[in-house]
């Protein structure tokens, strides 16, 4: 088994164990994006004005939640020394954390906010969009959050920590994510969204490895 398959395989699990692991932000994203139209009420109209910035502004906060634990218990358990000494290099290691990670959360994500989007009214002619963008959306915030929880890896209770460094740069793919569920569909919005998707899975693996080779020294 490669240097690689194992982590993802490891990494998989771990999201799927201890504290309920990846179900908790899901049931987290699920239950903010379905209870919260009974407090608003039936008005069709309100809810197709504040539906798409809940469903984005819950995906943001649920994948974020996971971000905490991602490189700290790497460096607890001396999984980190293990990942520099790997032939593989640590930049494609981070990558398939990111990947890993993904699988568990975003994916699951993508999947329910299909019913999530039929809950706060979207157009059904729309829902397969919605899935596709939060399925591109959550791989943008993964990959800017490997910086921030790589960052944040050697200091205690760093959910703050991480949440300031990788907020402003979720601001993108909220915006155009929620224009892609406010209508436009597989528009211009539905491609920006890719490409700070394609941009995110390519820093982000980098400039998180090179912050954990400096929690290393």
């Amino acid at each position: 088994m490669s240097a690689l398959s194992a982590t993802f395989k490891r990494d998989l699990a771990l999201a799927w164990s201890a504290g309920g692991g990846a179900l908790a932000p899901v049931g987290y994203f699920f239950g903010a994006t379905t209870l919260v139209p009974l407090a608003m009420g039936a008005e069709r109209a309100l809810l197709a004005a504040a539906g798409p910035p809940l469903v984005w502004i819950a995906a943001a906060l649920a994948i974020l939640a996971m971000l905490e634990r991602l490189f700290q218990a790497d460096i607890e358990d001396g999984s980190l020394e293990q990942m520099l000494l790997s032939p593989a290099s640590l930049e494609m290691i981070v990558l398939v954390k990111g990947a890993a990670l993904w699988v568990a959360v975003g994916l699951p994500l993508a999947l329910a906010s299909a019913p999530a989007a039929i809950a706060l009214q979207a157009p059904l002619h729309l829902i397969p969009a919605i899935v596709a963008s939060v399925a591109l959306g959550s791989a943008a915030f993964i990959g800017m959050g490997l910086v921030g929880a790589a960052i944040a890896a050697g200091v205690k209770r760093a959910g703050v920590l991480i949440a300031l460094i990788v907020l402003p740069f979720f601001a993108p793919p909220i915006i155009f994510g929620a224009a892609v569920a406010a209508g436009a569909g597989f528009g211009g919005p539905f491609l920006i969204l890719a490409g700070c998707a394609a941009a995110s899975i390519a820093i982000g693996p980098i400039a998180a490895a090179a912050a954990l080779r400096l929690h290393a020294e």
